[in-house]
């Protein structure tokens, strides 16, 4: 568990450093907001190239991820609603209840507590040593599901802020033609997957979406084009066959590869090299302190800015300190009431304890989350609202490390006092289910 607490204080250092940055640099601190942005980014894909590399899909028996699909939907629209929910009727006097810009900005003010970060949740799962549980396998398919949902129902939240707009069309299809990419081509393109490369992939999609992204705004600022990281380099790791065409056996014997599940298996023997672990475990540290760091300022001078923005939300009266931080944990306690509906499916799979860690699993925030917030500062979006949601973002990061301990401890408990519990056939194969 070293790792877990090295990386929740690297978080927290990040989270720290994140409040007074803006106010040190002055001037400078957009430029350099756009650093720590992209370099977030690289971290978030290169973490996920790595869990495309995991991913295996079998093809016979397709039927079972439509149910994950709809599980992880679950996750990432009941938080969304309890949250909005509260922002609405909670936070603000009942002449607004009725008003539709007061549903659309609170619609897209809430969404930041739809998406686990998957980035934080897999590097966590992996420093614990849950990284061959069922847990695991079942968080990462859960997890980034539950991502694609948020950028997916991003859409249709922008088309009610500024209309419809051939952009958000043109980032739909794109969705598309990656997921079909990676279920025909899967483990099937052969390029070099140690960690040099990786890095590099890594830094090529994130450079191209931040290119695209200017690009785009330069050409229409009200819509630019925004492509997330994490389909992409999830696909692309999705699809890695590893260059060489050999394959570990158990004995440590070369061998021909011929199906996806040894192309796996011979990722998964590269992954366990001294120096791909160690590269692996020093971006993630600075992955953490880099999600941290990309949370928007909720304190002093820099946070104030975002209170005067002519809108339902910017125009509310601001809180006093107490009564925020009784809200912020009132979010907090909402959001991850909603992600708890994992909890009760896959009864057939796992022991109770085992399906109470996946949905305990799916609470930490992170990256994606602040990316929300910040399209809705980007709105106009202000006020209470927007700081409370800040706060319980934060929160729910500072509350990573503990998040993963009980995980471990629902998972170690198990394996210790509890009987073995019988699963489907399927999900003892080793591939997601």
């Amino acid at each position: 568990m070293r790792k877990v607490a090295l990386y929740s204080i690297l978080l927290v250092a990040g989270l720290l450093f994140s409040q007074v940055l803006p106010v040190m640099l002055g001037d400078s601190a957009g430029m350099v907001a756009l650093v720590v942005r992209t370099l977030t980014m690289t971290g978030l894909a290169f973490i996920m190239i790595h869990v495309g590399f995991e991913f295996h899909i079998d093809k016979r028996n397709l039927k079972r991820y439509g149910w994950d699909y709809l599980v992880a939907f679950s996750a990432a629209a009941l938080p969304w609603v309890f949250v909005t929910l509260y922002f609405v009727f909670v936070m603000l006097p009942s002449d607004y209840w009725r008003n539709d810009q007061t549903w659309r900005e609170t619609l897209l003010a809430g969404r930041f507590a739809a998406p686990t970060s998957a980035g934080v949740l897999f590097t966590m799962l992996a420093a614990a040593g849950l990284a061959s549980t069922w847990v695991f396998r079942k968080a990462r398919i859960l997890a980034i599901f539950d991502d694609l949902d948020t950028v997916l129902l991003m859409i249709p939240l922008k088309m009610l802020m500024v209309g419809l707009a051939w952009q958000l069309g043109a980032v739909v299809g794109l969705m598309v033609l990656l997921l079909v990419a990676g279920y025909v081509l899967m483990h099937r393109v052969r390029i070099p997957v140690t960690w040099p490369w990786v890095l590099g992939y890594a830094v090529a999609i994130a450079g191209t979406s931040e290119v695209v992204y200017a690009g785009s705004k330069w050409v229409d600022a009200d819509v630019p084009i925004h492509i997330e990281v994490l389909l992409p380099a999830f696909v692309l790791g999705m699809i890695a066959y590893p260059r060489g065409n050999v394959a570990y056996t158990d004995a440590g014997v070369l061998a021909p590869q011929e199906s996806a599940i040894e192309v796996e298996h011979a990722l998964e023997a590269m992954l366990d090299r001294p120096a791909e672990r160690r590269a692996s475990m020093v971006i993630s540290g600075l992955f953490m302190v880099l999600v941290g760091l990309s949370m928007p300022p909720f304190v002093g001078a820099a946070a104030a800015a975002f209170a005067d923005a002519s809108t339902v939300t910017g125009s509310q009266a601001p809180m006093g300190w107490g009564a925020i931080g009784l809200h912020v944990i009132a979010v907090t306690v909402v959001s991850n009431i909603g992600k708890m509906f994992p909890a009760f499916c896959y009864r057939r799979e796992a022991h109770w304890r085992d399906r109470l860690a996946v949905a305990i699993g799916m609470w930490p925030r992170g990256e994606v989350g602040a990316g929300v917030l910040v399209v809705s500062l980007s709105y106009g979006i202000g006020g209470p609202i927007v700081t409370v949601a800040m706060l319980s973002l934060a929160l729910n990061l500072v509350l990573t490390g503990a998040i993963i301990l009980v995980v471990r401890r629902l998972v170690t408990h198990l394996d210790r006092r509890e009987p073995t519990f019988a699963v489907a056939p399927e999900a003892q194969t080793g591939g997601v289910s």
